[in-house]
């Protein structure tokens, strides 16, 4: 039987994080997952075995391990997951571009890439994960997440006003925004803008605002039936199909048709193996 929570941890985390996640029992048909990008990032532990495997795009028989707890930086690419470390997992999804706190090191380092815990917060990791496993009810893990997130932050850290600003007008108008038109409104150049935005938020304004639409098509086609592809790509700010088709493989793989074929239930982890 699959366990699937959600918590929304309380203030100061609250501005940084969206929700925790706790899968339990998760034991698919299919092997490996496609995780699409989605300007955010991600704390993933596994609760079973030491170790989370991140496959190689072009070749699934190579892969890379990490340690039980790793850090998923922000893509501006899909990324192939091995299900079976997925069995029993907890995590933390950050609210784009507010992983920085936890980091010290710039976001923009872990564009397309992944990490162990253990080289972001030494000792405090396996700690963290040893204590995990010690507890059953999903509460308790939640709570042992939340104190050592906090003591991690150690001083809330602020976003640059024009990576807030710039922030709030691409979730709105992704496919409407210039760079342009956001430095005119914060007194910044085009070059320094670009420099706040990547070192906080991991990815350039441009790479951002393309997932951002991406990640609106995903929403628009969700739990359609029959979908008229051309008027999605119109009114996602596609110039014309060929464009919405080329953007769409390039974060997913998938053609548009195969991706709404084959989508599993979460609209951002795809099935492989069909």
């Amino acid at each position: 039987m699959t366990l699937f929570r959600i918590y929304h941890p309380q203030p100061p985390l609250s501005d940084y994080i969206s929700f925790f996640w706790l899968n339990k029992g998760y034991h698919p048909s299919h092997k490996m997952e496609r995780v699409l990008p989605d300007g955010s990032m991600e704390l993933v532990i596994n609760l079973e075995e030491d170790l989370v495997k991140v496959y190689d795009q072009k070749n699934l028989d190579q892969y890379k391990s990490f340690d039980g707890s790793l850090f998923s930086g922000p893509h501006s690419n899909f990324v192939v997951i091995d299900t079976t470390c997925q069995a029993s997992t907890i995590g933390v999804h950050f609210k784009p571009g507010c992983a920085y706190p936890f980091l010290n090191l710039p976001a923009d380092e872990l564009h397309n890439n992944h990490i162990s815990l253990d080289m972001l917060w030494g000792t405090k990791a396996s700690e963290m994960r040893e204590q995990l496993l010690e507890v059953q009810p999903p509460t308790d893990k939640f709570k042992i997440l939340e104190q050592y997130l906090l003591k991690q932050m150690i001083q809330p850290k602020r976003h640059h006003p024009a990576v807030v600003y710039a922030l709030t007008k691409f979730k709105t108008v992704p496919h409407q925004s210039k760079i342009a038109e956001v430095t005119e409104q914060i007194n910044l150049s085009s070059r320094r803008f670009i420099e706040v935005f990547k070192k906080e938020v991991g990815l350039t304004p441009k790479q951002y605002c393309r997932v951002q639409r991406f990640q609106r098509v995903l929403s628009l086609i969700e739990d359609r039936e029959e979908i008229d592809w051309t008027d999605i790509a119109l009114s996602s700010g596609y110039y014309d199909q060929a464009h919405f088709i080329r953007d769409f493989r390039s974060f997913s793989g998938f053609s548009p048709t195969a991706y709404h074929l084959h989508q599993g239930k979460q609209k951002n982890h795809v099935p492989l193996g069909w």
